[in-house]
């Protein structure tokens, strides 16, 4: 697999560890995601963690708004591959049961946790357990006295709240931590991290919340999280969407792979067609994507539709095509492979690109040569 390299800088940070998973210090960028079942539904739970283990999540989020869905944890870390957070708001005897139910990680939110001298309690069982938490400040639940005293939720007002949580669970000797300052506008959202960086060296998480329906929300995301990335401000990245959970992932790996921050799955790339293009272009770039999209080796694939710009595109990926008159030229490290007719474009293509990923996997190719 080639290097991953990227022109973007990389705040100092400590590490942080979640179950295995390492956060910050210079780490590559961590994708996480979160559960839309009910967490103590066993089964429909898991069923979702293993379709977000299949698409790459390499941390997974559970809602524990009940005593049976911090108990179902148990059960639940039984059967998946990644770290578990819990997400704890209003009772923090829940954070003591999910602790003890196995969860690698906490995330509590100053606006919502409720009793401070519940806090201690929370933050010894999770030091014995070396289980870290995540200070998780959202703009929609600020504590009421920082919306009197700045009038709205503004970015100062985000970091004073994460800044007055991190000092108590330091005045405790917790320092295993992560902090999230999350908005819904991308402006807000980059000031407070920006705002934050200069207090601490935690690692952060980031993504722009209620960013919306897939569409809409992955490209707020995308925008959003390209500014914080650009600045190095994040270590660890959620998008969320009104979506199912693994498009959450998706979208993210394709933040990261479009900045040179990750290489993880097949790299498609495809023209926009125009009055040029004699094939059903959009149908051939669906059922491509379709067939390889679980691929994880590191090819870059070209679907292109006119002979103008097609054919030096698809020199230039590993594996690509241009099209022409109902057939397609297929182009193999940029030399002519073979000439198909349009209905064994997507046939011939695909299956050459899972002989090469197969070969990458097994290290007897450099997919990224």
């Amino acid at each position: 697999m080639s290097e991953i390299r990227s022109f973007f800088p990389r705040r100092q940070t400590r590490v942080i560890r979640v179950g295995q998973v390492i956060i910050g210090g210079g780490a590559p960028v961590v994708v996480q995601s979160m559960t839309k079942t009910r967490t103590a539904e066993v089964k429909a739970t898991v069923r979702q963690i293993k379709r977000l283990e299949k698409a790459g999540c390499q941390i997974v989020r559970v809602a524990v708004p009940e005593e049976d869905d911090a108990l179902a944890i148990k059960e639940i870390k039984k059967r998946i591959s990644i770290p578990l957070i819990a997400d704890i708001h209003f009772n923090p005897r829940l954070a003591i049961i999910s602790l003890e139910s196995g969860a690698d990680g906490l995330r509590i939110n100053p606006g919502t946790f409720g009793s401070k001298s519940k806090l201690k309690e929370v933050a010894s069982l999770a030091q014995e357990r070396k289980v870290p938490i995540r200070v998780g400040i959202n703009s929609g639940s600020l504590e009421k006295d920082l919306l009197r005293k700045y009038g709205q939720a503004t970015a100062e007002a985000m970091v004073e709240s994460a800044l007055r949580q991190v000092h108590q669970l330091e005045d405790l000797g917790f320092y295993d931590l992560i902090i999230s300052l999350k908005a819904s506008d991308i402006l807000r959202t980059l000031e407070a991290y920006r705002l934050l960086a200069k207090e601490v060296d935690y690692p952060f998480h980031a993504g722009i919340t209620e960013a919306g329906p897939l569409l809409r929300g992955s490209i707020k995301s995308a925008t959003g999280l390209a500014l914080l990335l650009q600045e190095g401000l994040a270590d660890t990245i959620r998008v969320s969407l009104t979506a199912p959970p693994e498009k959450e992932v998706e979208v993210a790996y394709e933040i990261l792979r479009s900045l040179g921050l990750a290489h993880r799955g097949i790299n498609l790339i495809s023209c926009p067609g125009c009055g040029r293009c004699e094939v059903n272009l959009r149908a051939i770039v669906s059922k491509v994507e379709r067939e390889i999209s679980g691929l994880e080796a590191d090819l870059t694939v070209a679907v292109m539709g006119c002979p103008v710009n097609g054919p030096g595109e698809a020199k230039e990926a590993q594996i690509g095509v241009a099209c022409g008159r109902g057939v397609g030229v297929i182009f193999k490290k940029g030399q002519v492979w073979k000439k198909v007719q349009e209905e064994k474009i997507v046939e011939s293509l695909v299956q050459e690109v899972r002989e090469m990923a197969g070969k990458a996997k097994k290290g007897k190719i450099d997919a990224g040569a």
